[in-house]
């Protein structure tokens, strides 16, 4: 598979560094905001379609996929 290099990289974080990404990602989203506020005027529905679309297979593959 083309992904397996990533996989094994992956699998060597830490539960804090899994954090630490995720709040680098809200940081980075702060300031793509700050340069464009226009993306605030999104309607709230587009932006709960876009978070189940790209929620959908992360949560099928942790909670629902037997091995």
């Amino acid at each position: 598979m083309c992904c397996e290099g990533l996989n094994q990289r992956v699998k060597r974080l830490s539960f804090v560094d899994v954090k630490l990404i995720k709040w680098a990602t809200f940081f980075a989203t702060i300031i793509v905001v700050k340069f464009f506020p226009q993306l605030l005027r999104i309607n709230y529905l587009v932006l709960v379609i876009f978070m189940v679309l790209c929620a959908a297979k992360p949560v099928y593959v942790t909670w629902i996929k037997k091995s």
